[in-house]
């Protein structure tokens, strides 16, 4: 038979003399007194996975004895809903200690995201940058818990009015992650970022501008006509006989080339230059990219050798060899011939008329030409077959067929198709 505890009054908790005993009231709370003569509430309960609880109420008399009996009732409502009081009890001193901001809870998320997502180290920072930049100002000291989804719809909105149509949806989907991430922490019951993307701005996608293929007799010309510096005219004409991205040329090395094998391995990151910010960029997909080096190809890095072949970087910066020229370089190039780089062509658009060109000469397979543009594969089903393959053979004749196209259309033009079934 349970034994009966009689409830203590107000003048046995004052009476009570110096000494490390308790005095029970019943269900669990406890006077506990010290031999130093203070006293504090306690209570014991059973938890939620079964195992004995002891929590620290307050101090008596601060904490009377009705007092006491009502943060009782507290805990055993806690108890009624599952809820683990002593949990419950550090999820509300961090709350109160602003621990659950959104931008805590963001930065604690963060290295988790990385690990998740096996991000590279500068990816990874614009990630945060873009939280600093464009979520913290508005919401980053306010608790995770009392956010809305029409707060996070307002900063979407004020990113969007910007301008800023790809930040906005990056920050949309860290945001998903973000408030995922605090519900199964449980500092919240549920997200507010469910649906964003229904609520989010749709815009046309704007390419690249990129000459059409009638235009490259003028486009060669005006570059061999170019009195720029000799290794921004070099950069240029790499540019666009290899058409590889703009941070895999400005922060190549010369230990990446291999004259005798002609191949220009790109890995997939690169050692990092103080005061170059990006430098570690290797192949954008993040895997070993490899560029065979034409006859042309290897005559204008021989050339380009002569200029900077003392240095370890390709394109070093004017005035100082151990940085890298400006990501601007190629397009300031361009303008500088007459073209307006929003409008005509840019530095990337290289890319695009490579890949028309290399797809309406009808000599390479669709698989081959995306290798070598370093494309991403979109369809899982086709990746799980293609992602091994290299096609070396096939994108060696094709790097050799582009730059002879290139040559074939120094003077006039010649369509690819005509250019690849001439006689």
């Amino acid at each position: 038979m349970a034994r009966t505890v009689k409830p203590l009054t107000p003048t046995q908790c004052d009476a009570a003399k110096p000494k490390d005993y308790e005095l029970r009231d019943g269900d669990g709370l406890i006077l506990f007194v010290r031999v130093s003569g203070t006293k504090a509430w306690r209570h014991r309960f059973k938890r939620p996975d079964g195992k004995i609880g002891l929590m620290t109420l307050g101090h008596y008399p601060a904490l009377s004895l009705k007092e006491a009996r009502d943060k009782r009732r507290d805990t055993e409502k806690l108890l009624a809903n599952s809820i683990d009081p002593i949990e419950q009890s550090k999820i509300n001193k961090a709350k109160s200690d602003n621990v659950f901001s959104l931008e805590k809870v963001a930065r604690a998320w963060h290295p988790t995201y990385i690990k998740i997502k096996g991000l590279k180290a500068v990816t990874a920072e614009r990630a945060m940058q873009d939280l600093e930049t464009h979520l913290f100002p508005d919401l980053g000291n306010k608790a995770i818990d009392a956010i809305k989804h029409k707060d996070l719809l307002a900063v979407i909105r004020k990113i969007e009015d910007k301008g800023f149509f790809e930040v906005a949806k990056k920050i949309r989907q860290r945001l998903t992650h973000i408030f995922a991430y605090a519900v199964s922490k449980e500092y919240i019951d549920s997200s507010p970022a469910i649906n964003l993307s229904d609520s989010m701005t749709t815009h046309e996608v704007v390419h690249r501008p990129a000459l059409s293929l009638e235009r490259l007799p003028e486009l060669l010309q005006r570059i061999h006509a170019d009195t720029g510096q000799p290794l921004t005219k070099l950069c240029l004409s790499l540019t666009l006989n290899v058409f590889i991205r703009s941070s895999e040329i400005r922060f190549a090395r010369w230990n990446e080339v291999n004259f005798e094998r002609k191949m220009w391995t790109i890995p997939p990151t690169r050692e990092e230059v103080d005061g170059a910010k990006y430098s570690g960029r290797g192949a954008k997909m993040e895997t070993t990219h490899l560029v065979h080096l034409s006859p042309q190809v290897l005559q204008l890095l021989k050339q380009t050798h002569q200029f900077s072949g003392y240095t370890k970087n390709i394109f070093p910066k004017h005035g100082d060899v151990n940085l890298f020229i400006s990501e601007s370089t190629i397009n300031k190039a361009l303008r500088r011939m007459g073209y307006n780089t929003k409008v005509d062509v840019c530095g990337h658009g290289f890319r695009t008329m490579a890949c028309s060109a290399l797809c309406e000469s009808g000599l390479f397979t669709e698989d081959a030409v995306e290798r070598q543009m370093s494309h991403k594969e979109s369809n899982k089903v086709r990746k799980s077959y293609t992602h091994k393959a290299e096609f070396l053979q096939e994108r060696r004749k094709m790097l050799d067929w582009w730059c002879d196209y290139l040559d074939a259309n120094l003077i006039e033009h010649i369509t690819p198709y005509d250019f690849a079934n001439k006689v």
